[in-house]
């Protein structure tokens, strides 16, 4: 996970997983929207492959990239695991109770 928000951790590369939340695109149709040189891009998109964020498929001679929706699944889990914290302790709490009362 650590690459992953490191990968997050950066302003460009947010802004192309926002290009890419419709759809594939290749590496040309993503450094279009950007005022930087090709090879910053593709150092971006690798360090979103790296971190499993994007996945790439070549067609042709051309290579698109498009969003690894799982790895976006299991983020919204781990947040939504700190976020249910108390939640998970109660749980807890409720089945060490129940073991108790079973002994």
């Amino acid at each position: 996970m650590q690459k992953t928000f490191k990968a997050l951790s950066d302003k460009t590369r947010r802004e192309i997983l926002v290009l890419l939340k419709n759809g594939e695109m290749s590496a040309g149709e993503i450094e279009s929207h950007f005022d930087m040189t090709f090879a910053t891009v593709s150092h971006h998109l690798s360090i979103l492959k790296d971190a499993n964020l994007v996945q790439d498929v070549k067609k042709g001679k051309y290579i698109y990239y498009e969003l690894n929706t799982s790895v976006f699944d299991d983020l919204i889990a781990f947040f939504m695991g700190i976020k249910d914290a108390k939640n998970v302790r109660d749980d807890i709490a409720e089945i060490a109770e129940r073991e108790d009362e079973e002994k």
